[in-house]
C-alpha cells in the first residue's frame, strides 16, 4: 500500500479522535462521540493489517477472535458499579502490551542484525519504563478497588527514600538500554524494575484518592503507547497515545483542582492510610434518625430537591430508584436536580454514567458550580452514599485531611437527608459533623431500599 494512502489514512483517524475527545467531554455528544472514536480506530486497523508488511493474517485474526471474544463477555458480564476495575485493568493491558511490543522490536532489531539508533533505543526504554509501572500500577488499583487488597493506603516508614531508590534503579537501566541495546537482559531488567515501581507508587494511595490515579494511569498507558510509536514509526500510534496521555494529564490536573490539592501530595501524601477519629465526640447525642414516612412528608411539601450521589448508590444498585423518585416528585410540582461534584465515585464521571444509564436527563446533572448557589434555595438534599465530598470539615477545619477541599454545599439545604448504612468514615477516614447538624437526619439503610421505602411512603401519603 503507498505510503501516502497510509498517512492519508491515519490523518482522518487522527481527525476522528480529536472530535471523539470533544464529543465525550459532555454527556449529550459523548454516545456520538465514542462512535467517531471507535471508527478511527477501524479505520488505522484497517490500514495497518492491509499494509504488505504485515505476513501472518493467520495470527491477527485468532487476536481478534481472541480478544474481541474476552471483551464482550467481559461488557456483558461486568456491572457498572465495577467500571473503575474495568477501566484500571484496560489500562494496565494498554501498559504491558505497549512495552511487550517495544522489546519484540528490540529483539528483532537484535536477531536482524539491525543498527540501533538513538531514536530507537530511548523509545524503546521509555515504553519499558513507562509500560511497566502502568501495569502494575494499574494492577494494585484493580485490586484496592476490587478489595482484593486494602483500599487504605499502605505506608511503611522509608517509603519515599524506597521509591526514590527504585525511581533510580529505572533511570540507570534505561541508560544501560540506550548504551548497550544489544544486551536484551538489560530491557527485561527494566521492565521489571519498572513493575515494582509502579506497585510501590500505587500501593501508598488511598481509595479517596483512586479517580485521580485511575486518570494518571490512563494518561501513563497513552505515553507508553506514543513511545512505542515512536519505536515502531507508526504515525498513528504516536498521535493516539499523545492524545489519550495528554488528554489524562489535563483530567487529572482538573480532578486534583476539584480537591484542592497537587498531584504530588496525591501521589506521595498518604492520604486515609489511617483514621483520624471515630467522632464519637460530635456524633454523641445529636444524630437524629427518621422513618420513611417521616422523609415521605418533607418531601411532599417540598418544592426544590436535590440528589447527592456518591459510591454508595452504585454500590446498592439504587440509581433507577432515585430516577424512580425524582420522576414522582417532578410530578407532584418540584425541581429536581443531581449534584455532581468532580471526584464523587471511583472514576472520573462515575456518577454521570451511572445516572445516564437510568435514564436522568443530562439537563438535571449539575457539577459542583452549578448545583452549590441553589442549595440554600432547596428545601430537601437527600445525600446517598456520598461522604467526604458533602464533608462542612473541608472549610471549618484547617487541621483536616481534607481542608481547603471544594465540597457541595449541602448543609445550606433547609433539610439534610442522609441515607447510610452506618456513621462510618469515607476514604478519608474523618467523621463529617453534617450528620449530627441541626437540620439533618439520618436515614440509615441500604441505599435501594431506603429510596424504595420512601416511594412507597409517598405513594400512601
Amino acid at each position: 500500500m503507498p505510503a501516502a494512502v497510509i498517512n492519508f489514512a491515519y490523518l482522518l483517524a487522527s481527525v476522528l479522535f480529536i472530535f471523539a475527545l470533544k464529543g465525550m467531554s459532555h454527556p449529550r455528544t459523548a454516545v456520538r462521540g465514542n462512535f467517531l472514536g471507535a471508527l478511527g480506530m477501524f479505520i488505522a486497523v484497517l490500514v495497518t493489517v492491509l499494509d504488505r508488511r504485515i505476513i501472518s493474517y493467520e495470527i491477527i485474526v485468532a487476536g481478534l477472535v481472541v480478544g474481541s471474544g474476552i471483551g464482550a463477555v467481559l461488557a456483558v458480564k461486568i456491572h457498572m458499579t465495577a467500571m473503575p476495575q474495568m477501566v484500571a485493568l484496560l489500562n494496565g493491558f494498554g501498559g504491558a502490551a505497549s512495552a511487550l511490543v517495544a522489546g519484540a522490536a528490540l529483539a528483532e532489531t537484535i536477531h536482524m542484525g539491525g543498527s540501533f539508533g538513538l531514536q530507537l533505543t530511548i523509545a524503546t526504554a521509555l515504553s519499558g519504563l513507562i509500560g511497566g509501572v502502568t501495569f502494575l500500577g494499574s494492577l494494585v488499583a484493580f485490586g484496592k478497588l476490587q478489595e482484593l487488597i486494602t483500599s487504605a493506603a499502605v505506608v511503611f516508614p522509608g517509603r519515599h527514600a524506597i521509591n526514590a531508590l527504585f525511581l533510580l534503579i529505572n533511570v540507570v537501566l534505561c541508560g544501560f538500554v540506550v548504551a548497550q541495546p544489544e544486551q536484551l537482559l538489560w530491557y527485561w531488567l527494566l521492565l521489571a524494575a519498572s513493575c515494582i515501581l509502579g506497585v510501590l507508587a500505587t500501593i501508598g494511595i488511598g481509595g479517596a484518592d483512586m479517580p485521580v490515579v485511575i486518570s494518571l494511569l490512563n494518561s501513563y498507558s497513552g505515553l507508553a503507547a506514543c513511545a512505542t510509536g515512536f519505536v515502531l514509526e507508526n504515525n498513528m500510534l504516536i498521535i493516539a497515545g499523545s492524545l489519550v496521555g495528554a488528554s489524562g494529564i489535563i483530567l487529572t490536573q482538573i480532578m486534583c483542582k476539584a480537591m484542592n490539592r497537587s498531584l504530588a501530595n496525591v501521589l506521595f501524601g498518604g492520604f486515609g492510610a489511617q483514621v483520624v477519629s471515630k467522632g464519637d465526640d460530635i456524633y454523641r447525642g445529636k444524630v437524629k434518625a427518621a422513618s420513611p414516612e417521616e422523609i415521605a412528608m418533607l418531601l411532599e411539601n417540598a418544592q426544590r430537591v436535590a440528589f447527592v450521589p456518591g459510591y454508595g448508590m452504585a454500590v446498592s444498585q439504587a440509581q433507577h430508584a432515585v430516577r424512580n423518585l425524582a420522576r414522582m416528585l417532578e410530578e407532584r410540582g418540584a425541581e429536581v436536580f443531581f449534584a455532581i461534584h468532580p471526584v464523587a465515585g471511583r472514576m472520573p464521571g462515575h456518577m454521570n454514567v451511572l445516572l445516564a444509564e437510568a435514564d436522568v436527563p443530562y439537563e438535571a446533572l449539575k457539577e459542583m458550580d452549578q448545583a452549590n448557589p441553589l442549595f440554600p434555595q432547596t428545601d430537601v438534599s437527600i445525600i446517598i452514599g456520598a461522604n467526604d465530598v458533602v464533608n462542612p470539615l473541608a472549610r471549618t477545619d484547617p487541621k483536616s485531611p481534607i481542608a481547603g477541599m471544594p465540597i457541595l454545599d449541602v448543609d445550606k439545604s433547609r433539610t439534610v437527608v442522609v441515607i447510610k448504612r452506618s456513621l462510618s468514615p469515607g476514604f478519608a477516614g474523618i467523621p463529617n459533623p453534617l450528620f449530627a447538624a441541626d437540620n439533618t437526619l439520618m436515614f440509615f439503610s441500604d441505599g435501594q431500599k431506603a429510596v424504595n421505602d420512601i416511594i412507597n411512603a409517598l405513594k400512601e401519603a
